[in-house]
């Protein structure tokens, strides 16, 4: 558990208790509440850019579905294409 070996995580354990004795049940739960405020916070952060990117996404993708919308296939029908001239080469001067 987080790179530690047991008997590290038993050391932490027994400076923890001597540190801060009685009052280690207070600490942890401090602890906790801060870790839990600060993935609450860091949730809401990545929640607000992960509208921001719908929101943009949003906003590129309606222009371009209208524009494919605009033409339907009836309508493809009756656009034609462009032509190209037929290319003839000149006379050539060696008769």
């Amino acid at each position: 558990m987080f790179g530690l070996s047991p008997a590290q995580l038993v050391v932490v354990g027994v400076v923890a208790i001597l540190l801060f004795g009685s009052k280690l049940p207070e600490v942890a739960r401090s602890l906790g509440r801060q870790y839990r405020d600060l993935r609450r916070g860091l949730n809401d952060l990545q929640d607000q850019f992960r509208q921001a990117e719908r929101e943009v996404t949003k906003a590129f993708d309606e222009p371009v579905k209208s524009f494919k919308n605009a033409f339907t296939d009836e309508e493809k029908e009756d656009v034609k294409e462009p032509s190209v001239p037929k290319f003839t080469p000149p006379p050539s001067d060696k008769a």
